[in-house]
């Protein structure tokens, strides 16, 4: 089923996601498929340790120079047991076509249990994105003002009442 105004090839590199569920959309409004991890045992990921690479099984083509995907944590995931993504957030770009790796890492105090992953857990999401190459033109002075100007961090104010 084609979700979308144009395809993406999806390469199985792990078998064992045809067993799982090959990744699609949940539901009609989802923005994002579900990444498994793709691994041969359970993974403890310790508190505050070094973000863990795990593979996803898969690799994308995606065809479109206008393209790019994104990997998120899982809401529940982060949110409930504080796996969130080692990067933030990992960015596929449209010319990459290896494997997908899922940057994890446990963002829970260090001496609180470890999170654990196991082979076929659904740890991210992957959601597809339009990119935008805008033409860089260095310039000495911007050709417009704007009415914020440089301000930044806070210099909109807060929005409560006086």
């Amino acid at each position: 089923m084609q979700h979308g105004a144009f395809a993406v090839e999806l390469k199985i590199i792990d078998p064992r996601l045809r067993d799982w569920g090959l990744p699609d959309y949940q539901t009609a409004g989802a923005a994002a498929i579900d990444l498994c991890a793709c691994v041969d045992g359970d993974i403890a990921i310790e508190p505050q340790a070094a973000a863990v690479l795990i593979p996803s099984g898969l690799a994308l083509h995606m065809n479109h120079l206008h393209c790019a995907a994104l990997i998120l944590p899982r809401s529940g995931l982060g949110h409930k047991k504080g796996l969130v993504m080692g990067n933030g957030v990992g960015l596929i770009d449209a010319d990459y076509t290896g494997q997908v790796f899922i940057s994890a890492w446990n963002r829970n105090p260090a001496g609180n249990a470890p999170i654990i992953i196991q082979p076929g857990e659904r740890i991210a999401q992957l959601m597809f994105v339009p990119i935008l190459r805008p033409a860089l033109n260095v310039v000495d002075a911007f050709s417009q003002e704007t009415e914020r100007g440089a301000g930044g961090f806070g210099s909109t104010g807060t929005g409560g009442a006086a």
